[in-house]
């Protein structure tokens, strides 16, 4: 069984990681009521990305990048 934070590092792409800052940044206006369009306007970033950021913060309380460790 997958659970909701694998699903997550499944989806978001690696072609290009964001800063930590640039993570918090998405986390501080998502706060301050700004909808994921005006987010993704604002960073530059797209409306997906936001949204992966916003619901892995939600439902893990991180916005740390996704770890793959090597098993065996």
């Amino acid at each position: 069984m997958q659970t909701a934070s694998t699903n997550i590092c499944e989806r978001m792409g690696r072609s290009q990681e964001l800063s930590e800052f640039k993570r918090g940044t998405v986390i501080g206006c998502h706060l301050c009521n700004k909808s994921i369009r005006d987010i993704s306007l604002l960073l530059n970033i797209s409306q997906s990305t936001v949204s992966d950021i916003i619901t892995k913060w939600k439902q893990l309380g991180t916005t740390e990048t996704c770890k793959i460790t090597e098993q065996g």
